[in-house]
């Protein structure tokens, strides 16, 4: 039962989504330190939907269409802004601009926590998923926890690795013509996953 909750995971999350969108644009555009900073953010975010999930708040977002419509929503127009601070090409990958990635971690810590919590795909994961893999005498919040943490920790390992090949990509792309172009790019990219989300998150049954 535990190895297939495993492969499970896994599959779910080598499926494209935000966090791959977001992670692989953000460490192509800034570099390996922002990636891995926006890592930990993930992260933290899932961890905080699956223990609010063990809890049964995330049962309650899934069933009220108010909040479900709230969150969806919130999530959309977050990634939209992502994009278009991608297609500003706010992030410099200057030596003066690598500075200021390196103080500023942060920042892309905090953008990926906010990027899951606001994601209710992530919430009905653990309301239509997670439940299949519970005991049959019943979920305890210990259980709930424990699966939470292997989510996490496999969702991390991904993410890890998608960084780190986006990371040697950077040096390649990091020529001004060719940043500027990669970035409009990843931006249109990033607004389509955003579309996407929006189209594809319109209630808990879909």
């Amino acid at each position: 039962m535990l190895a297939s909750y495993v492969m499970t995971v896994l599959v779910i999350e080598l499926t494209p989504g935000p966090n791959m969108a977001y992670l692989a644009a953000l460490t192509l555009a800034a570099g390996r330190k922002a990636g891995l900073a926006a890592v930990a953010g993930v992260a933290l975010g899932l961890s905080l939907i699956g223990i609010a999930a063990a809890a049964g708040l995330a049962t309650l977002i899934a069933a009220s269409p108010m909040i479900w419509g709230a969150l969806r929503w919130a999530g959309g127009l977050y990634l939209l802004y992502l994009a278009w601070e991608t297609w500003r090409g706010e992030t410099e990958t200057s030596p003066a601009g690598t500075a200021s990635i390196s103080r500023t971690g942060a920042r892309y810590f905090s953008r990926g926590v906010i990027t899951n919590v606001l994601n209710p795909k992530a919430a009905l994961f653990y309301v239509a998923i997670v439940p299949r893999f519970l005991p049959e005498t019943g979920p305890t919040l210990a259980t709930g926890l424990g699966l939470t943490a292997i989510s996490v920790a496999v969702a991390t390992s991904v993410h890890l690795a998608i960084v780190l090949l986006a990371a040697r990509m950077h040096p390649l792309l990091s020529q001004p013509g060719r940043m500027e172009r990669t970035r409009h790019a990843l931006a249109i990219g990033l607004a389509g996953i955003a579309a996407w989300f929006l189209l594809t998150t319109t209630g808990p049954s879909a």
